[in-house]
C-alpha cells in the first residue's frame, strides 16, 4: 500500500467469515485481527495463567478457523467466537487438571488492597482470579460473562447455550462461593 497504510476491511464480521468459509485467504485474519483484544481478554479471564490463556486462545483460533462453514447467523460472530474461546480454555484446564502436579504453596495476600499501591491492586486481582477457579466451570462461566464481560443475563444464556434461569442461579451461587471465599478481604466496616 502508498504511505505504508493498509486498506480497512468494511465487509461485517458475518461477511469475513462466510468469506473464509467461501475460501477468502485474507478474510479470517482480518475478522481476528479486528477481535484479538477482545478474545484475549475472554482467555484471559477464563483461564488460569496467560499460558493457559495463550493457548486455549490458539486452539479456539484453530477450531474457529475450521468451523467457520458451520456458523449459523441465529447469533453475532463475537458471541460465535466468545463461546469457541470459553470452551477452549476450559478444556485445557480440564486437560491440564488431568495430568499429575505438585502443587505450589498460596500466596495470597490477606489485607485488602490499597487503591494508591499498585502491588496490593495487583495481588486484589490475583486473589480475585484464583477465587473464580474454584467456583464450577458454569458458575464460572457465568459469572464472567455477566459480571465480568457485562453480558445480560439474556445475552449469557444464549452465549452459553443455557436458559436464563440456569444463568441467574449459577450467578447467585457463584457469587455466593465467591464472597465465602473472598471473606478474608471484608474489613470490619463492611457489615
Amino acid at each position: 500500500m502508498a504511505g505504508g497504510t493498509e486498506a480497512v476491511d468494511l465487509r461485517t464480521d458475518e461477511q469475513l467469515l462466510r468469506a473464509h468459509a467461501a475460501g477468502d485467504q485474507h478474510a479470517f485474519t482480518d475478522l481476528i485481527n479486528r477481535h484479538i483484544d477482545y478474545l484475549w481478554s475472554v482467555a484471559l479471564r477464563t483461564s488460569r495463567n496467560p499460558e493457559d490463556a495463550a493457548d486455549g486462545l490458539q486452539d479456539a483460533l484453530l477450531a474457529a478457523h475450521r468451523t467457520a462453514a458451520d456458523f449459523r447467523s441465529d447469533a453475532k460472530v463475537t458471541s460465535w467466537l466468545h463461546r469457541i474461546v470459553v470452551n477452549a480454555c476450559l478444556d485445557r484446564i480440564r486437560r491440564n487438571n488431568a495430568r499429575r502436579t505438585i502443587p505450589l504453596p498460596e500466596w495470597d495476600d490477606l489485607s485488602i488492597a490499597d487503591p494508591t499501591d499498585e502491588i496490593s491492586s495487583i495481588d486484589l486481582s490475583v486473589s480475585i482470579g484464583r477465587a473464580l477457579h474454584v467456583l464450577p466451570e458454569g458458575q464460572r462461566q457465568a459469572i464472567v460473562a455477566v459480571d465480568i464481560e457485562g453480558y445480560s443475563v439474556a445475552e449469557a444464556a444464549t452465549l452459553l447455550g443455557v436458559a436464563e434461569g440456569t444463568i441467574k442461579s449459577r450467578c447467585a451461587r457463584g457469587r455466593l462461593r465467591l464472597a465465602q471465599v473472598l471473606g478474608h478481604l471484608r474489613t470490619p466496616d463492611d457489615s
